[in-house]
């Protein structure tokens, strides 16, 4: 029957987006490759994380592919889903963040995931979710209007329209979630976050995560070229060091991936990959007025339509 789910399709999707990530990226640092760690998890399934530490141009970046399986869903994932209950389920997913050295190039994230609960008598109830979002230490505009604007194109074609409407949904719930509520502040400019997809039915949902997906090198890797030669001293790097802490706040505290990884039993290595080598705290710090660090709070960390600029 056509429009069935298929995640070995998603599967398969993932492993080769995986290894295309991995060598442009690579390539794009030119001085470290990415260390494949395989790994498989007791209660079912596996993944293969890989790290590039300490190269030319990224400090860290990690691209972890997972494919979990289970007996039921943790309550990350069915707490808002009681009708899940005693479901086999099967996570498949992509995640990627990118910590650079220089503080001129903003750090990135992505992440495409497709999840699928299963139970003998009842169909199979499946969602994608995932998106990009990016996390600059110094703003500059053309960095971010580039940024939205492929991430405006991402969503071309689908939904009602132009996919217009889906961009500035998926939008608006990306500067909702990547939001640190105890801090009252972003943590970046945002870009595209969707979760709990499957009203457009399976093959049109998994095109929309191929198309976010594909849409995220065409993103960063302009900004990357734009800003990886910039000097830097020692008053960036340490602003850098500073806000890397609330990326660290975020990922620990509310991001659902990775409680999702800990509360399903996922390997704790590939979960926490995300987060920087060099973090800083300041106790009660704030920028001096006027200066590029204040920049970033007062026109960045402030949600507004830049695809339009």
């Amino acid at each position: 029957m056509a429009d069935q789910p298929d995640i070995d399709a998603v599967r398969d999707y993932l492993l080769d987006l995986q290894d295309h990530l991995c060598r442009v990226l690579a390539a794009e640092d030119g001085g470290a490759d990415f260390q494949e760690d395989t790994w498989t998890r007791p209660a079912g399934g596996g993944g293969r994380s890989r790290i590039l530490e300490q190269g030319d141009l990224f400090e860290k970046g990690g691209i972890n592919y997972s494919d979990v399986q289970g007996d039921a869903l943790p309550v990350s994932a069915s707490a808002n889903r009681p009708q899940l209950a005693g479901r086999r389920f099967r996570a498949v997913g992509v995640s990627l963040v990118m910590h650079p050295r220089n503080p001129f190039v903003p750090t990135s994230h992505m992440n495409v995931r497709c999840f699928i609960a299963e139970k003998k008598g009842y169909a199979p109830v499946w969602w994608f979710g995932g998106g990009f979002d990016l996390t600059p230490y110094y703003g500059n505009d053309e960095d971010v209007i580039h940024w939205h604007r492929n991430a405006r194109a991402a969503c071309n074609g689908f939904g009602a329209g132009d996919g217009a409407e889906v961009y500035a949904r998926f939008k608006a719930w990306c500067d909702r979630y990547f939001f640190l509520k105890h801090r009252n502040e972003p943590r970046g400019v945002g870009g595209l976050f969707f979760d709990d997809l499957n009203e457009w039915g399976f093959d049109r949902c998994f095109a929309f995560m191929r198309s976010v997906a594909d849409h995220y090198l065409p993103g960063y890797c302009p900004i990357v070229a734009r800003r990886k030669g910039m000097h830097y001293g020692e008053t960036e790097r340490e602003f850098q060091k500073y806000r890397r802490g609330r990326y660290v706040e975020f990922n620990l505290v509310y991001d659902r991936g990775t409680l999702f990884g800990l509360q399903s039993g996922g390997r704790t290595e590939s979960i926490l990959m995300s987060l920087p080598p060099e973090v800083s705290w300041r106790y009660a710090w704030q920028p001096e007025p006027g200066s590029a660090e204040a920049e970033l709070y007062d026109r960045y960390l402030v949600p507004r339509d830049w695809a339009s600029s």
